[in-house]
């Protein structure tokens, strides 16, 4: 079983496009998967969960469009907490609180820190998250330390990475089809394993989640060696 889920939660608007809804409907539906793909996570005792909420490039949308994703987020963290607090689930987000509306990041702060003692599980939300963004702060946090160039390495790269702590995703999914990462988790993608399901966010359930995982179960993972290497 993988250490750290990631997903790349895609398709809400086509979702509510072919069933003649507003995209707000998709995004409401959305949500509910989210729900059901957190708590399956945290039956199964996968210990690190990352899930793509809003990119930098999400700015372009339509102004009341971000505006019902904010409030839909304040909702549904405030509907969730005593869930998490219960399911001893951490909270976390991945990205820029300054840029967030005042209303998400108020609720945001209070959920990370009511959750600061859970253990079980950890939920990352990329929030306003750009994976070359998170490199290049990295890099400008090491420079203001005045490192010398032996001294940046990998891991210090790494110990500057919104995911600090976190293992690496085992494993990143993208549904709807689509097959790329946009920006998501550059640097911790490296060694990751992929699977990109056709199944639309909001009609992705938790035995869809079980299927994916078990097909994961089956690969072998090298790391960069051969397999007679593996089997040695």
């Amino acid at each position: 079983m993988p250490r750290h889920v990631a997903v790349i939660m895609d398709g809400n608007g086509r979702w509510a496009t072919m069933r003649g809804l507003p995209r707000s409907e998709g995004h409401r539906a959305g949500v509910e998967s989210a729900r059901g793909i957190v708590t399956r996570c945290r039956e199964l005792g996968i210990e690190h969960l990352t899930l793509y909420t809003f990119s930098k490039e999400n700015w372009g949308r339509p102004a009341d469009e971000i505006k019902f994703l904010f409030d839909l987020l304040v909702r549904f963290l405030t509907k969730e907490l005593d869930t998490l607090l219960a399911q001893s689930i951490r909270f976390k987000v991945l990205g820029e609180l300054d840029e967030l509306p005042l209303a998400a990041r108020t609720v945001l702060s209070r959920v990370i820190a009511k959750t600061a003692h859970c253990e079980a599980m950890t939920l990352n939300l990329a929030l306003n998250y750009s994976g070359r963004e998170e490199i290049l702060r990295a890099c400008r946090r090491l420079a203001a330390k005045g490192l010398a160039s032996e001294a940046v390495t990998e891991e210090a790269l790494a110990a500057e990475l919104y995911t600090a702590g976190q293992p690496d995703p085992d494993l990143i999914i993208r549904t709807s089809g689509e097959m790329r990462l946009s920006g998501y988790l550059l640097w911790q993608s490296a060694y990751s394993e992929f699977a990109f399901p056709e199944t639309l966010w909001p009609d992705f359930t938790p035995a869809c989640l079980d299927a994916i995982l078990a097909d994961y179960c089956n690969r072998t993972r090298r790391f960069g060696l051969t397999g007679e290497q593996i089997q040695a």
